[in-house]
């Protein structure tokens, strides 16, 4: 599955789109049910539309985007049903370049209304990834992409389960938004 998205990725930096399952029969297809192959937790930036830059269509993939990918109970209950309902086998946490959450909580200071909660939950990635040497706000990204892989695995007994039984794969990534190249995260 992974190398389904990485294919089509590269497909999407060369500029040679597919058209598949983005037509009206694929619509009829999915209206009664949806099976996709994979799960995407992204950014809510508009920069970063997982069907395109992975070159994928209608129902193929199950994308929960909240600012700056966290990983809070309403993200985890998604993937949780994409995993156990949908039988989704691959899970994937995508960050990206030039990432404002990430940005805001790097500068620090006052943030008003919800907005707290956010920058709360990525500030772990920031200090993690000063404490290693590494400010740069794409840096922090990448640790706030692993994180997040870690708090999946741990904070989910859902995803513990499938993990342990072999059905499903959680793996990070990180889009390059002047590249368009996406990169796993180790």
């Amino acid at each position: 599955m992974l190398n389904e998205l990485m294919a089509g990725n590269k497909r999407y930096t060369d500029g040679n789109f597919s058209d598949k399952n983005r037509d009206l029969k694929r619509r009829n297809e999915i209206a009664n049910g949806q099976h996709p192959f994979a799960a995407i937790v992204c950014c809510s930036d508009s920069r970063v539309c997982p069907e395109i830059l992975f070159d994928q269509g209608l129902g193929d993939i199950f994308v929960v985007r909240v600012a700056g990918n966290i990983a809070d109970y309403v993200v985890i209950g998604s993937l949780e049903y994409a995993i156990e309902h949908l039988h989704v086998p691959l899970v994937m946490v995508l960050g990206h370049s030039k990432c404002g959450a990430v940005s805001a909580t790097c500068q620090g200071g006052e943030v008003s209304g919800h907005i707290g909660h956010l920058t709360g939950k990525i500030l772990p990635a920031v200090e993690k990834s000063r404490a290693s040497g590494h400010d740069h706000a794409d840096e922090c990204a990448k640790e706030n992409v692993r994180l997040v892989v870690e708090n999946l695995k741990n904070d989910s007994h859902v995803i513990s389960e499938f993990l342990n039984k072999g059905t499903l794969q959680v793996v990070g990534a990180f889009y390059d938004l002047d590249s368009g190249v996406v990169s796993t995260v180790e």
